[in-house]
């Protein structure tokens, strides 16, 4: 069972950073955006106990009724502000487009309020950093929705490379290819392929290489091409990360170990999401995931009966639970929260020095990144 959060307007952001108060109950949510992602958190909202979702907002009421009727919201609004000033609203997830997100944070964090954000924190440097700082001035916890951190092999690798089990970091190999190309309409201003696709695998890259303590990135050496959808190329003048779909990311760490990352916007099969680290005293990896287990086995052949999953709501439909339920147990027991609003802005900057290197053609240091 939760204990109750303070909220109230005028001693809310100095008492909000503790997380509880004497008066046992349960946790009061709102939610920003009930879309996809929106009902995805809100599904596990519903089933945390001592997690009462209250309110909900959306531009598109038709699919506000059918969510509020169907998970037992009791109300809901079209504006968003309604949901962080609600005075029963203790914490608020974040799930609108990515335009919004800073100055939703830094009104949720003004009004003593907890913060669950989507990815991106902002869409510039300067507004992440802004977003993070009112965060952390006004008491309240920031999570960073990066929910591979969450999904079970990757947390079960990182966990194993923590321990030791296979010495310190050496090296990293990350895959990431989708299953088809996005829509025009949807690279066309969506930041480019490092932040709108790589920024996940630069955040687990700079999670696992750190794991057996602080090994922060230093450089990254990025090149790209458009191999899949060559509709893009007419983005080169405007962004030029937006007309790629290929990369290769080279990361150099302190430590001098390095992290090499592929991604590319289409992959025939499905999703393609491997992982091989190799330390001092050994390696761990795990592969893709399948809908099943089976195999196949004939004269000819031995192969698994189905292609990876081809939808990244079922291929981390464990994860965003995790992640969900995870923020819900810092709120009620307390404890930093991971990844925070520092580990996106981070991985944010791991993206802004992919842009550039590839612009320039050669390796940036992370230091030449400031807003």
């Amino acid at each position: 069972m939760f204990s109750t959060v303070a909220r109230r307007m005028g001693n809310t952001a100095s008492r909000a950073g503790r997380g509880v108060a004497s008066q046992t109950r349960s946790l009061n949510v709102g939610i920003i955006g009930a879309g996809r992602i929106g009902q995805v958190h809100l599904d596990t909202l519903a089933s945390v106990p001592g997690v009462k979702p209250v309110i909900i907002s959306d531009v598109v009421e038709p699919v506000l009724k059918v969510v509020t009727e169907k998970y037992g919201v009791p109300k809901y609004t079209l504006e968003g502000m309604e949901v962080i000033n609600d005075p029963d609203v203790e914490a608020v997830w974040i799930c609108s487009p990515s335009q919004f997100h800073a100055d939703q944070i830094k009104a949720s964090a003004k009004a003593g309020k907890h913060i669950f954000c989507e990815k991106p924190i902002a869409t510039d440097l300067a507004g992440t950093i802004e977003a993070v700082q009112v965060a952390k001035d006004c008491g309240v916890k920031l999570m960073t929705a990066f929910q591979r951190r969450f999904d079970p092999s990757f947390s079960r690798l990182q966990a194993m490379i923590e321990a030791g089990e296979v010495g310190t970091p050496v090296s990293a190999v990350l895959q990431s290819r989708d299953p088809a190309a996005p829509p025009f309409d949807y690279v066309k201003g969506g930041g480019g392929l490092f932040k709108d696709m790589a920024i996940h695998d630069l955040d687990i890259a700079r999670w696992l290489m750190g794991s057996c303590g602080t090994n922060e990135p230093v450089r990254v050496y990025a090149t790209g091409a458009c191999n899949v959808d060559k509709s893009i190329l007419e983005l080169k003048d405007s962004n030029p990360s937006e007309a790629i779909d290929t990369a290769n990311i080279l990361i150099e760490f302190e430590s001098g170990s390095t992290a090499t990352i592929q991604v590319c916007r289409k992959a025939t099969y499905g999703y393609d999401q491997r992982v091989e680290f190799f330390g001092t005293d050994g390696l761990v990896k795990h592969e893709n995931h399948f809908p099943s287990a089976v195999q196949k086995w004939t004269g000819t052949s031995v192969q698994q009966a189905d292609l990876p999953h081809a939808f990244f709501m079922t291929r981390y439909a464990d994860a965003y639970k995790n992640e969900t339920r995870a923020f819900c147990k810092i709120l009620e027991e307390g404890g930093d929260v991971t990844p925070s609003g520092e580990d996106g802005l981070a991985a944010l900057k791991m993206a802004m020095a992919c842009d550039k290197s590839l612009k320039e053609g050669r390796p940036v240091n992370l230091s030449e990144i400031t807003a």
